[in-house]
């Protein structure tokens, strides 16, 4: 194969989308980040039917990244360090089953990574409070409304942006500074 041409998928879920999203995006390696749902049992899923809690999806988003350039375990640290695994179905004010953390694997390595990264931080004692990111395999993937894609990118004044994705995408600049995309 060539390694021009390797791609692989992350879904990961931490919050609101827009926040995984707009972090996400800055890494270098990182291709494209789509918002979504998906780990419910509704099919079609949209964004009112998500957020009553109704349809049991959380909001993730599906994440195409290069491995040559940026592995999939540096990926999970980036993802665990914007937002707080430790919180069963909430992130900030955010409440409700759809803001869960999770990792949806895509084969059994991404599994054995994500159970090691867990791990990893846990010994670590990176929170005061054990993690309770859930950790499965891929589901199917609902892309959002077109409205909710590159949101921050197209919203950076907006409330909520500036109050909550704002400050995850600024941490992950600085914790993952060597790693971001030039430009």
């Amino acid at each position: 194969m060539n390694t021009a041409q390797k791609r692989e998928l992350a879904t990961l879920g931490g919050g609101c989308f827009w926040c995984v999203e707009a972090a996400l995006l800055q890494l270098a390696g990182v291709e494209s980040v789509v918002s979504g749902y998906a780990g419910g049992k509704t099919q079609n899923p949209d964004y009112h039917s998500v957020c009553s809690g109704r349809t049991d999806h959380a909001e993730v988003v599906e994440v195409r990244f290069n491995p040559d350039v940026i592995d999939y375990r540096t990926l999970l640290l980036a993802f665990f360090a914007i937002h707080d695994p430790t919180t069963p179905n909430r992130q900030g004010n955010d409440i409700g089953s759809q803001y869960r953390s999770v990792i949806f694997t895509h084969g059994d390595e991404q599994e054995k990574i994500a159970g090691e990264v867990i791990a990893q931080l846990t010994a670590e004692k990176v929170w005061p409070n054990p993690i309770v990111t859930a950790v499965s395999p891929a589901p199917t993937f609902w892309r959002a409304e077109d409205y909710h894609q590159n949101y921050y990118a197209n919203n950076p004044h907006q409330g909520y942006c500036m109050a909550v994705v704002a400050p995850k995408a600024a941490k992950l600049r600085k914790v993952f500074a060597g790693r971001l995309k030039e430009g």
